[in-house]
């Protein structure tokens, strides 16, 4: 494996998909209402105490939501576009690091449910290529995802 940084890729993408026996007008309820978050987001569990900060539009494009917490660290989202198939979400992170990125819902109706995907990009730095060299993102980040998936499918199948 090589060390020189400049060689590793400048962008990112983690990406996961479950099949829900759900309609997808019920899935995306669940996704573009931050509020419904605490259902299914593996991030809401992480602190006790995390403090969140709804604002802007109850659902859907223009709602934002902001956490602060001490495993989950801090930063802020705002949904940008939200459609019947697709939801895009501008992600910034402020601690532990800084880092801005997108995450997409994309949802396609297959026979009686959704074929829901889960996905992250962005721009790799500097620090998250060095941190690439020890660190494995799409291991990590997409195995958080596939436990919010899991518990998003249990959520809109009422099994919550």
């Amino acid at each position: 494996m090589t060390t020189d940084l400049k060689t590793r890729p400048d962008i990112f993408r983690v990406e996961r998909s479950i099949q829900i026996a759900a309609a997808p007008e019920s899935v995306l309820a669940l996704i573009e209402d931050f509020r419904k978050w605490t259902q299914w987001s593996p991030y809401e569990h992480m602190d006790a105490d995390l403090k969140r900060t709804y604002g802007g539009a109850a659902k859907g494009e223009g709602a934002t939501y902001a956490w602060e917490g001490k495993k989950t660290g801090s930063g802020n989202m705002r949904i940008t576009r939200a459609t019947p198939s697709l939801v895009q979400i501008d992600l910034n992170m402020i601690k532990p690091f800084q880092a801005s990125n997108l995450a997409e819902f994309t949802l396609t109706p297959q026979g009686d449910g959704t074929r829901l995907t889960w996905a992250m990009s962005g721009t790799k730095t500097l620090i998250s290529k060095l941190m690439g060299l020890f660190f494995n993102m799409d291991r990590f980040v997409g195995g958080q995802f596939e436990t919010g998936l899991a518990d998003l499918k249990a959520a809109a199948e009422g099994r919550a």
